[in-house]
């Protein structure tokens, strides 16, 4: 069992030397010195591990349909999945030749980390959904623009659970959905740091709880189960302060009677931390 990574300061302002707890992973060391900085004593558990697909068919699916002129828009959710999708691409056709696929359709990317991965590789954006990124506001966009839907084929880049709501919006609108399912969500291969972060929550040594994605609540309330603590973890995160990063996660949370103090004012970490640190 590993070790849960902590860290402390003794600066007296922001979190004012309190306690607290975030699940992320990619970007776990940026997230406690963040925490740091701001006063607080960090306790930084991964909740998630990135693994590819186990199957590939919605890549190859998504190549044959791209090559065939049989895609009218293509909606791009993360950027890591960007990534992903266009080095998954590559045993089916030469990336320059997906490169010209991409080039031909419309694009739509959530927000600024897909643009990022995007002009990385020269694939103009048709739009860029506005803030909290979310897919009501991807739906709000394309009826606002009054972009045709009825009859085409849209691809969706999916990013660890799928994109149920989007796509569900999508048909409703009488879209042919063509969902290209790229990695997984699964746990760490150490689910240590994760039950102490959970104990540490039921032992009442946390005053704050952040969540960058849903799929951290999912994951911890799946760890707390298998350790005989969901009960009780669920009493204790009702008795604290909880940041979520945005509309999102926060209705994971209402998933298991829990609500956010706050979402920032920007679906990102450097604002979440900072404006959780101004709850009083």
């Amino acid at each position: 069992m590993g070790n849960t990574t902590t860290r402390t300061t003794e600066k007296a302002t922001g979190f004012r030397g309190r306690t607290v707890l975030s699940f992320e992973s990619r970007r776990a060391a940026e997230i406690a010195t963040l925490i740091e900085n701001l006063g607080g004593h960090a306790i930084v558990a991964p909740a998630t591990r990135e693994v590819p697909a186990t199957k590939g068919e919605d890549v190859r699916n998504f190549v044959t349909s791209l090559l065939d002129n049989k895609v009218d828009l293509v909606i791009f959710l993360t950027g890591v999945g960007t990534r992903a999708l266009l080095r998954a691409a590559e045993p089916f056709c030469p990336r320059e030749q997906l490169m010209d696929g991409l080039r031909k359709v419309k694009v739509l990317a959530r927000g600024p980390k897909p643009v990022a991965a995007l002009r990385e590789f020269g694939i103009p954006i048709e739009w860029t959904v506005p803030e909290p990124n979310t897919w009501r506001e991807i739906l709000q966009l394309l009826d606002a623009n009054r972009v045709p839907v009825k009859g085409q084929c849209i691809a969706v880049q999916e990013y660890g659970v799928p994109s149920k709501d989007l796509v569900d919006g999508l048909r409703q609108r009488g879209a042919e959905v063509l969902a290209v399912h790229v990695y997984d969500w699964a746990l760490p291969e150490d689910v240590g740091p994760l039950q102490n972060a959970i104990r540490s929550v039921v032992e009442g040594q946390v005053d704050f709880v952040l969540f960058t994605a849903g799929v951290q609540v999912h994951h911890m309330v799946e760890v707390a189960e298998e350790m005989g603590l969901r009960n009780l973890l669920i009493k204790g995160l009702q008795k604290i302060k909880i940041a979520s990063i945005g509309p999102v996660t926060s209705e994971a949370l209402a998933e298991f009677e829990l609500k956010a103090s706050m979402e920032p004012s920007h679906p990102k970490m450097g604002f979440l931390v900072k404006e959780a640190s101004e709850l009083r």
